[in-house]
């Protein structure tokens, strides 16, 4: 009995269900201007999974790496959710402004 396939979806679940909160923090603390500096560390996960040759090590780092480019494209929704009062406001004076703050603001924030 191959219980790989198994394994690697729990292990999936967890990272995923732990993207949840990573968004929700992220966004409360630093604003959804960060998202290319999440998009790129996602990006950098995912390509160093490549190199990894344990099957099982590859998965988990590919899987954290598509998670975090994920959650770059849910902070823009999660600042409008917590504008709506769904999640903890915190206003923009009180975050941590990401470094090339006024180019970002140029760009469109993606979604899915």
């Amino acid at each position: 009995m191959n219980l790989f396939g198994i394994l690697i979806g729990l292990v999936t679940l967890l990272i995923i269900g732990l993207g949840f909160p990573l968004v929700i923090r992220g966004e409360r603390y630093l604003g959804y201007l960060w998202w290319p500096y999440m998009m790129g560390l996602g990006f950098l996960i995912v390509f160093a999974s490549l190199f990894i040759s344990s099957d099982w090590l590859s998965v988990v780092v590919g899987v954290l790496g598509a998670t975090f480019v994920w959650g770059s494209t849910e902070l823009k929704e999660q600042a409008v959710r917590a504008e709506l009062g769904w999640f903890p406001f915190n206003p923009a004076s009180r975050k941590i402004k990401p470094p090339f703050e006024e180019i970002i603001r140029k760009w469109k924030a993606p979604h899915l």
